[in-house]
């Protein structure tokens, strides 16, 4: 039985973070009515000229020293024709022999093993219009036409769908890291053509390519390949060619189907664009934007482990966003005791913005007031029951851990004076407890240092508690 080689490479298609478009001032806002946000420059009017986007070229730029690629000094607009009813003029304003970034690669991890995936090259364009299919009519919604678009083209060097969606995750991650793009697959910000072919085991030259069309999302991307690959191997595996096509995956039934064949460069007759100047990209601003790179998200999990002595777990979930890696650092530079913020972020923060459905922007505990909190258990100011309550406290109304305690009276009692009187009262009030524990029932220990907070409301010391009982009952 013949054993086939899978290669994948993957053209990711990333919307770019600005305010307006790549050519003309239009908003880039997503959600609004239909052909709201177009002119005469993104529409293709004669006789309109295109002003370049600095920011989008900043934004690409930016990309690329990020994913490790060599900044272009030189490069230029061309434009690629073809005649969709979704490119206004008719041709697309790309990037054809001279992108901005080239070269570069990707980490990922898949099975426990690590390897790197080139990028051949990224390279700016502008994005074309929606199509909208309905039962008896179609339209176009032109506000997504002209704005900034990166097509990020990797090299043929992913061999299996959990490479590609490895590859896509990381490169996902990364981009949302450095400010990029919102790389939200939902509102089309993220897209991906797949080009896969398979080609005997043993044979140097690849097989024949077929592109699937305007992928967006993980789990879509995983099962079109999946079958993909199927089909390709029993189309070989039967006698038959590969058709240097383009297919589109269908959600419903689970298949690709043919769209059309695949075009080569040749047939789009690019030639560079009359109405844009060259782009210059000096080395000194290349050094300025560089020097306002985060880190990779792989490098601030080092970090927190390094310098917090975090777990692995604990740096992986808290670097995973960056707004949220943010958050935590801050805390944790103010406080004493960064683990503990770490299990608070872990749990209550996080818990609460998937409940509210909110950015950490929009968290109403500022890292300095969770770290006063941490500090003000550590110090046992407040026990750990308490905290829970003042940190309930800050989520509604805000303000500071130490403000809440004082106003409140929530401060811990550890005077074992005032906590001895309320143990000799606890056991007088709990004969059978006090006899089960002198039986060796441990739970009614529990049983009575709960009833002495109870009584405290909760200020006494839970340590010095249990200490008294055990020594008073030891007798």
């Amino acid at each position: 039985m013949t054993t086939y080689r899978i290669t994948i490479g993957l053209e990711v298609h990333v919307q770019l973070k600005t305010k307006s478009k790549m050519f003309c001032a239009c908003s880039t806002d997503f959600g609004s009515e239909p052909n709201t946000h177009i002119c005469p420059v993104c529409m293709g009017y004669p006789g309109s000229l295109p002003v370049m986007n600095r920011e989008a070229i900043r934004l690409t730029v930016i990309s690329g020293l990020m994913l490790g690629c060599r900044i272009n000094p030189h490069s230029k607009f061309d434009r690629k024709n073809y005649f969709y009813p979704d490119m206004p003029k008719n041709y697309q304003i790309t990037q054809c022999d001279k992108p901005l970034c080239l070269g570069g690669g990707v980490d990922i991890e898949v099975g426990g093993q690590t390897k790197r995936l080139g990028i051949t090259r990224i390279h700016q364009e502008e994005d074309v219009a929606k199509n909208m299919h309905y039962a008896t009519w179609s339209g176009i919604d032109f506000n997504r036409a002209g704005v900034p678009l990166m097509e990020i083209v990797s090299e043929p060097d992913m061999e299996s769908a959990d490479e590609a969606v490895a590859y896509l995750q990381t490169l996902r991650h990364i981009l949302v890291y450095a400010g990029v793009s919102e790389c939200n697959m939902e509102e089309g910000n993220m897209r991906c053509d797949v080009n896969i072919s398979l080609r005997p085991e043993g044979q140097t030259t690849l097989g024949t390519k077929v592109e699937i069309k305007n992928m967006n999302s993980f789990k879509g991307i995983y099962n079109a390949l999946q079958y993909e690959i199927e089909r390709q191997r029993e189309v070989l595996a039967g006698g038959g060619k590969i058709t240097q096509e383009t297919r589109r995956w269908d959600v419903d039934k689970g298949q690709t189907f043919s769209m059309r064949t695949k075009e080569d460069a040749h047939d789009y007759r690019y030639f560079p664009e009359p109405d844009l100047m060259p782009i210059a990209l000096p080395e000194t601003l290349v050094a300025e934007w560089a020097a306002t790179l985060p880190l990779l998200p792989a490098q601030r999990r080092e970090k927190f482990v390094r310098e917090f002595g975090l777990p692995e777990y604990d740096a992986q979930v808290l670097a995973a966003e960056k707004a949220v890696g943010d958050f935590f650092e801050t805390a944790a530079r103010l406080s004493r005791n960064p683990k503990a913020v770490s299990n608070w972020v872990m749990t209550d923060v996080l818990r609460t913005l998937t409940e509210k459905e909110i950015p950490i922007s929009a968290f109403a505990i500022k890292p300095e007031a969770l770290a006063e909190l941490v500090d003000m258990t550590d110090a046992k100011v407040i026990n750990s029951n308490t905290a829970r309550d003042v940190f309930a406290i800050m989520l509604k109304e805000g303000g500071q851990a130490k403000e809440i305690v004082a106003a409140r009276g929530l401060a811990q009692v550890s005077d074992a004076g005032a906590i001895e009187a309320v143990v000799d009262q606890i056991i007088a009030e709990n004969p059978k407890s006090v006899e089960d524990f002198k039986n060796g029932k441990v739970a009614a220990m529990k049983f009575l240092v709960g009833q002495v907070m109870r009584l405290s409301k909760g200020k006494a010391n839970p340590q010095m508690a249990g200490a008294l009982l055990e020594k008073k009952l030891s007798n």
